[in-house]
Formats: structure tokens, sequence, C-alpha cells
């Protein structure tokens, strides 16, 4: 058994209990904080020669960095929208 923080479960009630959304949420904020340390990066060059910026800037990965945002609701999605994309409602205007 290994252990994961935050826990799965935590994240699935922040997405409706669907994985894909999770994973959805999850890796659009992952690819948003990793980019906003390479520009960081590309500003200071404080670091060289190190394959995974992030994690040398940051000591966690990007997707860490997410998940931990979603679990402490500092990130969400709009369930609106989302029901809206998915086709199970018309889209408000």
């Amino acid at each position: 058994m290994s252990v994961i923080k935050p826990k799965i479960d935590d994240l699935l009630d922040k997405t409706d209990n669907n994985r894909f959304l999770l994973a959805s949420v999850a890796s659009k904020r992952a690819c948003d904080i990793n980019s906003m340390l390479r520009e960081q990066h590309s500003r200071v060059l404080a670091v060289q020669d190190i394959d995974d910026i992030t994690i040398a800037m940051s000591g966690k990965d990007t997707i860490s960095m997410a998940m931990e945002e979603i679990v402490d609701g500092d990130i969400s999605f709009e369930h609106d929208k989302y029901e809206a994309a998915l086709g199970h409602k018309a889209a408000e205007e």
C-alpha cells in the first residue's frame, strides 16, 4: 500500500468523483505551473545544467503542486461549463 498526499478520495471529492476531470484539471494546472517556472528561469538564469527546472526550483513536481492546489480549493472548475461541454445540459448564454 502506498501513501498518496493528497489522498485520491479527497481529490475526487473536489471534481465530482470524476477521474477524467481530475486528471484534466491537474494536468492543465501543472502545465501552467511549469510554463510559469520556465519563464522565471529564463529571466533569472540562476539554475543551469538541470533538466527538470521545476523540481530544482520548487522541490516538487508540477503535478504534485497542482494536486495540492486542487485539494486545498485554490483551483477548481466551473460545473455548468463542464456539463455543457459534455452535452449534459444546454450552455447558458
